[in-house]
């Protein structure tokens, strides 16, 4: 994706669930490629727009994403001489912050498009990241979708199993118990998905559960099975009630174990001292 402002980057970040790192020109000295407040954006894959370009845009970016890859979150203030120790000619200094956003955001498969699906939509389409959202019935889709959404009509939908990425977690509520079981089963036996879960009653959770067993499934596999899915405080049975008791379970699942830090942020001793060596 190209995008002509830096901010622009970072909508499509927040609405794609992806984490990422601005960089800002805080102070500099002497010859500088970029002015005061020039800014960039940096994911695990991409950058856009740009603090200049050369070594210290390679180590703005090396620090950026490695920032990224230990899910650091919050702030982070470095000095660059631009002499011999970066090879560039410019002969300044610059002192870049660094702004580390981590998403917390769905990386989720739903298989099934029926009425409690759409209403599930309607939710997701609001929460950062982003939602594959399969069937094999093609007039069973509406005719337009949240943009963080991408409808997927499958024949056989259980291949789409092999192909999504780890980690990520999977919402079955297609309309054919037979083809809920064999998502389950194929999910299971992959065993790299952070959650899984099927909707249904309590009835059809033991019945999955016993058939899982004669499969060769061990206690902790099929106890990483989530069914019935749903937060249990939230009762109701209509497809929006259902749907919204749906999303309080993954939103829930998704910030499992975060704590907030007590202290945040750059010190006012670190932002003294970098701007000291500026």
């Amino acid at each position: 994706m190209k995008f002509s402002k830096w901010y622009e980057a970072v909508q499509a970040c927040e609405q794609g669930g992806q984490s990422y790192v601005i960089a800002t020109v805080l102070g500099a000295a002497g010859s500088i490629p970029r002015d005061q407040g020039s800014k960039m954006v940096i994911t695990a894959d991409a950058e856009y727009d740009t603090l200049g370009g050369g070594h210290l845009e390679y180590k703005v970016m090396q620090k950026a994403r490695e920032m990224i890859a230990n899910d650091t979150a919050g702030n982070h203030v470095e000095h660059f001489p631009l002499g011999a120790s970066l090879g560039q000619c410019c002969g300044g200094s610059v002192t870049v912050l660094m702004e580390s956003f981590v998403q917390k955001g769905l990386n989720l498969t739903v298989f099934g498009a029926g009425h409690v699906a759409k209403a599930l939509m309607n939710i997701l389409g609001g929460l950062p990241g982003q939602v594959r959202w399969v069937d094999n019935r093609p007039d069973m889709f509406p005719n337009s979708a949240p943009d963080n959404v991408q409808m997927q009509l499958m024949e056989n939908p259980v291949d789409v199993i092999a192909t999504l990425p780890s980690h990520s977690q999977i919402l079955i509520l297609t309309h054919n118990h037979q083809l809920d079981f064999e998502l389950v089963e194929a999910a299971l036996q992959r065993g790299d998905f952070s959650y899984v879960g099927c909707i249904g009653s309590n009835t059809k959770a033991e019945r999955f559960q016993m058939r899982l067993k004669h499969r060769g499934f061990d206690d902790t596999q099929i106890a990483s099975l989530v069914c019935p899915v749903g937060h249990r405080s939230i009762p109701g049975k209509l497809p929006m009630e259902v749907a919204v008791s749906m999303s309080a379970e993954l939103i829930a699942h998704i910030h499992n174990g975060e704590e907030k830090a007590l202290r945040q942020g750059v010190s006012w001793k670190q932002i003294k001292r970098e701007m000291q060596e500026a």
